[in-house]
This record gives structure tokens, sequence and C-alpha cells, in this order.
């Protein structure tokens, strides 16, 4: 026993701490992929077909790393998975870097391609490594990663605005690459333990907890919420430049307040969470998400869209955490890598989302980016529903829903 609190103290704690700092990394890239788009020059013209494509090649590279990321965890393990994933995006923005316009559109594809694997290696191992102190007090840790990640988030739109008219993309590029070069050099002086159990469990066995009823459903319920949330996200500086006429760095700037909504709603959820019914919060989120993009799709002036953003924002805020608390109540001792596998596919349809946009604007108009999220969310209301009533007959005893069997 003493043997095993000092290997936990050694290993398991500092290091799941700084895995889970990785969460502000994975937030920075995640947000650079609409942030960039003005310091590109696409504000200026409607290549909406070319930047649906940008967020198809994320996409696809989020899909591949989900293989080859538990691969790597399984063989390498923790460590190796840190450090790759931020080496990979250290790599993809110099390449990025050096294929800025006026460099070919396909060749800027492949890019982020590659940057959206680093991202997806880079979440696998987060979710790997902060394993121990997310079995110590999984409230506080989910609490602290999403706020690193809305920091992250934050960060990005911030460091480009301020950075918009003083330097060209290329040194953009070369000196937001020096944030995850810092991580990986970081990461790969730490110790971890072999992977886990949970993460070496046999593929079929994973599949099969996946495809609990509520499993699935909340994972579909994430698929189409982080559709709508990096919606917004990705095309929302494009849609204030063209749409109302803002400079780029203003509308790089408003995107930052969306991001700082979310982040700040996040933690007024958490905090609302022990003295309201959570069917009424999400019910009240949903309800002002909808509001919000209506507004930002019918606003023709910059009160408008900044009342839309903030209800946007707002509404999108209280949908995760609350979706979280569901998954927690239904597998209360379920494994990170469990949550990463219902992750996964969701973050590759943040990407999927967006990318379906660039094809619908040039005929549709670019107002349509707030508008399908707006559609998306009475999706999302849908999958609450279907969530509730099937929450609400396994209670009942209706039907045999025994929660998988995981590790302790």
């Amino acid at each position: 026993m003493t043997a095993q609190v000092a290997s936990d103290g050694v290993l398991g704690a500092p290091g799941s701490r700084r895995a889970l700092a990785g969460f502000f990394i994975s937030g920075l890239l995640f947000a650079f992929f609409g942030a960039i788009l003005p310091s590109w020059g696409h504000h200026l013209r409607a290549d909406y077909p070319t930047i649906g494509a940008y967020f198809l090649s994320v996409s696809a590279g989020l899909l591949i790393s989900i293989r080859v990321g538990h691969a790597l965890l399984c063989s390498k393990g923790t460590r190796a998975g840190l450090a790759t994933g931020c080496t990979f995006a250290a790599g993809a923005l110099l390449y990025l870097a050096a294929v800025s316009p006026p460099g070919p559109a396909w060749a800027r594809m492949i890019g982020l391609g590659f940057l959206g694997f680093a991202c997806g290696l880079l979440h696998s191992a987060i979710f790997e490594g902060i394993s121990p102190i997310y079995q110590h007090d999984p409230a506080a840790t989910t609490n602290l990663g999403g706020a690193l990640f809305g920091a992250g988030s934050l960060a990005m739109p911030l460091l480009i605005s301020q950075t918009f008219y003083r330097s060209t993309p290329r040194t953009i590029l070369i000196l937001l690459a020096l944030i995850p070069a810092a991580f990986a050099v970081m990461y790969a002086r730490i110790p971890y333990g072999p992977a886990s159990t949970a993460l070496r469990r046999p593929v079929r066995a994973v599949l099969g907890d996946l495809r609990s009823p509520t499993a699935m459903l909340v994972g579909a319920l994430l698929f189409f919420q982080f559709g709508n949330e990096w919606s917004v996200a990705g095309w929302l500086p494009m849609f204030l430049v063209q749409r109302l006429g803002m400079c780029p760095t203003h509308a790089l700037l408003m995107l930052s307040v969306y991001w700082l909504v979310l982040l700040v709603g996040r933690i007024a959820v958490q905090s609302m969470l022990p003295h309201f019914r959570s069917h009424l919060l999400m019910a009240a989120s949903i309800a002002l998400a909808m509001f919000g993009c209506l507004i930002l799709g019918m606003t023709d002036n910059p009160f408008g869209a900044v009342t839309g953003i903030v209800f946007t924002g707002a509404g999108f805020a209280g949908i995760y955490p609350l979706a979280m608390r569901n998954l927690e109540n239904r597998f209360p001792n379920y494994h990170p890598a469990f949550y990463n596998g219902i992750f996964s596919v969701p973050l590759a349809g943040a990407f999927l989302a967006p990318g379906m946009l660039g094809f619908l604007a040039p005929d549709a108009g670019i107002q349509i980016v707030m508008f399908l999220p707006l559609l998306g969310s009475v999706v999302v209301a849908l999958l609450v529903l279907a969530i509730w009533v099937e929450a609400r007959l396994d209670r009942q005893g209706i039907r045999s829903t025994a929660s998988p069997s995981g590790p302790a």
C-alpha cells in the first residue's frame, strides 16, 4: 500500500496536473481554425467552399487520430502521447506558416489536417493522463479542465487580433508554434506510469459500452452541440466582417467575447447546479442559444451582433456541463478513456458542421452560418428530451439498462 501511494504521489498527481494543463493548448489549437481566417485574407473574398474544405480537413485529421492515438498510448504511454501531440501541433503550425498566402490553398488544407491530427492525439493523451486526479475528484477535474480549455480558446483570437496589423501571418504562426513546442519539451521530461488497464480493454468491449443507449444519446448530443459551437466560432469573424462591415481586429475581439461568455457561463452553470434542476437549466440554455442564433442571423448592426453573441454564448455554455453531469451520473465509476471514446467522433463533428456551411453559403448567403446552429439547437433539444425519457424509463424499471461494467 505504501509503495502504491508513493507511486501515485510521484507519478500520478504531478503528471496528471500537467496533463490537465494540456487542455489550455487544446483550447488554443481548436480556436485557431476560425481565428486565423482573417489573417489569411479570407474576409476580403467570398471563397466559402475553400473555407469549408479547411474545416473538413481538420475533421479528417481528427478522425485519423482516434486509432493512431489509441495505439500510441497503449504502446508508448501517456508521455509519448502528450509530447507527440504537442510536437505535431508545433510542426503543423510551422508548416502552415510556410504555406500561408500567397501559397496554394490545398497546401494549407494538408497543414490543417495535420493540426487536427495533432489535436486528436493530444486529447487522447490528456484524458489518459488525468486519470488519477479524475478518479479522486471528478467534478473538480472536469471544471478545471473546462476552464483551461476555455482560457486557451479565449487567448487565441486575442493573440491574433493584437498582432493582426503588426505582423505577417507567417510571423504570427511561428510565434504560435512556440507554445505547443514548449509544452512538448515539458511533457517529454515528465515520468508517467504504464497505460491503464481501461485503455487496454478489448475494442469489442469498449464498443459495447459506447452502444449503450445513454452513451449513444449523449454522444449524439455532443456531436450536434460541438457542431453548433464551432459553426459560430469558426465563422463569426467572417460573418461580422462581410455582413456588418466590421474591421478584422474588432471581429476577432467579438470572437473573444463569445469565448469569454462561454467560459464564464460554464463556471456559472456549475455554481447553479446544486440549486436548480438540471432539466430546467438545460431548457433555459437551449432557449437562450436559439434566441441568440436568431438575433445573429437577422441583425444588421453591431449592437445586435453583440447581443446575439452574448445570448448564444450563454446558451451554449450550459449544454455541455449539463450533458456531462448526466453522463457522470449514469457511469460514475468510468475511466476517462471511456469519455474520450464518446468525445472523439463529436470532436470531428465540431468541424464537419462549419465545413458544410462553406458549401451552403455561396447560394444561401453568409447569414446561414448563424441559422444552421439554430436548427442544430432544435436537434439538441430533441436529444435532451430523448435522454430524459430514457432515464425515466430506466428509473421506473420499464427497461433493463444495467450500467456496463467498467473499472472502479
